[in-house]
């Protein structure tokens, strides 16, 4: 493998346990969480290493084979190369990569370069985190959530990377662990701007709200929440289960572009000829003193 020349070098690693049962799925979606940092930077996966934690003496082989299939096949998707890797024994199985990808040094996205005036554009609904809880509680209905989660989380960030590049954006951010809002603190506070986060807006996973109303939040997403909450205006009327959900942890969720207000009808045709289910969730403010990181509205 040749480096490509003018192009500079980004690399991230990511790995977790299982949010589904199906041990393809599981390797697609945490190939797909892992390729999303790349996404997020504008950059295109060059090349990919497996990382396993695997329980040789209770799980057969078989289902470590059906998770590199399936973390391969997402690897191809992206059009990277899939470069070996790392095992260990391990009581419970884990699985991601340590991606490599390539970026245009004088073209690229950082959770530093959201500008006042900016549009905030998420590229997926949220609620995975509720989901995958309901999933492993075998709650009624699991089976379909399973197959949505799938549907979600296995899909690449591809297009959002393609927008970052073609239309020179320069901040943005995956939604992972820390969920939306937190991951938007982040973006705010790395930038100096003040975000406005529109609630209702937000695209939610069909079901996840009913099951976080059943209490189905996992343990990272109520930290999340306590974590954050100092950080955050929060507007009177506000339905606190909905509420709770900007904070519910996401499972290789979709990004956050900050784009000029001149580029948000070509970013959102984009995003929607490529069958994304972009929203228009928010704005940049200018920051003012005092002023905590992160309205939701």
């Amino acid at each position: 493998m040749s480096f490509p020349a003018g192009k500079a070098l980004v690399q991230t690693v990511d790995f977790f346990t299982p949010v589904v049962n199906d041990p393809y799925r599981f390797g697609r979606i945490a190939a797909a969480n892992a390729l999303s940092d790349v996404y997020a930077m504008g950059g295109e996966p060059w090349a990919a290493m497996n990382i396993v934690c695997f329980p040789a003496d209770r799980l057969p082989m078989s289902v470590l084979a059906e998770v590199l299939r399936g973390g391969k096949d997402t690897v191809e998707e992206a059009g990277a190369v899939p470069s070996g890797g790392h095992s260990v024994d391990d009581p419970e199985i884990k699985y991601g990569l340590a991606v490599s990808g390539i970026v245009d040094p004088d073209r690229f996205a950082s959770n530093r370069g959201v500008r006042p005036g900016d549009e905030l554009i998420l590229t997926k609904p949220i609620g995975t985190g509720v989901l995958a809880t309901a999933v492993k509680g075998e709650m009624p209905g699991c089976d379909e959530m399973e197959d949505l989660l799938f549907e979600t989380c296995g899909r690449l960030n591809k297009t959002g990377g393609m927008v970052i590049r073609e239309l020179g954006l320069t901040g943005a951010t995956d939604i992972t662990g820390f969920g939306l809002g937190g991951h938007m603190i982040e973006l705010a506070e790395a930038s100096r701007v003040t975000l406005e986060l529109r609630m209702h807006d937000v695209p939610l996973l069909p079901g996840a709200l009913d099951m976080a109303s059943m209490g189905l939040l996992p343990a990272g997403s109520i930290c999340n929440r306590r974590h954050y909450l100092p950080k955050v205006r929060v507007a009177d009327g506000l339905d606190p289960v909905h509420f709770d959900m900007m904070f519910d942890a996401q499972t290789s969720g979709g990004l956050i572009l900050a784009v000029p207000p001149g580029l948000v009808a070509r970013a959102m045709t984009m995003l929607e000829r490529a069958g994304e289910p972009a929203a228009l969730v928010g704005r940049a403010l200018p920051a003012a003193a005092g002023d905590p990181p992160l309205a939701i509205v």
